[in-house]
């Protein structure tokens, strides 16, 4: 039986990574130099994959149409950047994913809407077992998802037609992008999801955990 699709495409944050202790910290940091009391993990993680938009708005209450938030944007990125990947690792199962698609000589790459600065520091640091095809960051391409243009951006970097890409995200934005792109989509359940159910977001397959990816039968 000939497989599906050639290719694996991954979301970053939420989906190979559980970013959030860091991204949290950051946001933490800044409200107790504020006098502010740090908000518990629990309640920020949610929102871990829509970056500072999504826990400034946790943190401060206000949007980017706000007069603030732009500076609070930046302070928040540098408080990040500083310390990206201290309690940062790849999410239990994913090693072991990445080693089998690997083996079996499928190409497989990332695309985050996290900016190409932040995505390379914190690849770095990480240390990945295994090197991705393709790395494309929110900034690549003219439109972040959940334009398609990022994954599109991605399969020609891969060389694997669109609709023989697989992308895999923990966001109901990665599978619009995904629908968009005529890729195959895969919501990550057990990543962030944003307060929302992703058995809504009308996703092909649901992962529960990282290694069911390789149960699906269409890779």
């Amino acid at each position: 039986m000939t497989p599906t699709f050639q290719a694996v495409l991954f979301d970053l944050d939420g989906t190979l990574a559980d970013t959030a202790p860091d991204l949290a910290a950051a946001l933490n940091r800044m409200r107790r130099d504020r006098g502010m009391e740090a908000l518990p993990l629990a309640s920020l993680r949610p929102m871990a994959s829509h970056g500072a938009r999504g826990l400034i708005q946790i943190g401060f209450a206000l949007g980017p149409d706000h007069a603030d938030y732009q500076s609070l944007r930046e302070e928040f990125l540098r408080n990040y950047a500083h310390d990206i990947c201290i309690h940062t690792r790849l999410f239990p199962g994913v090693e072991w994913v990445l080693r089998q698609l690997v083996d079996r000589a499928i190409p497989w790459g990332i695309v985050t809407n996290k900016v190409a600065t932040l995505t390379q520091q914190l690849l770095a640091c990480m240390l990945l077992p295994f090197p991705p095809g393709c790395v494309v960051s929110g900034d690549t391409t003219a439109k972040p998802k959940p334009a398609p243009d990022p994954l599109l951006h991605a399969s020609a970097l891969l060389g694997v037609p669109a609709h023989r890409c697989l992308y895999v995200g923990d966001d109901v934005r990665d599978i619009q992008a995904a629908h968009a792109a005529g890729m195959g989509s895969v919501a990550a359940a057990y990543g962030y999801c944003g307060h929302q159910e992703p058995h809504h977001w009308g996703a092909q397959f649901i992962l529960e955990e990282p290694t069911q990816l390789l149960q699906l039968g269409v890779i």
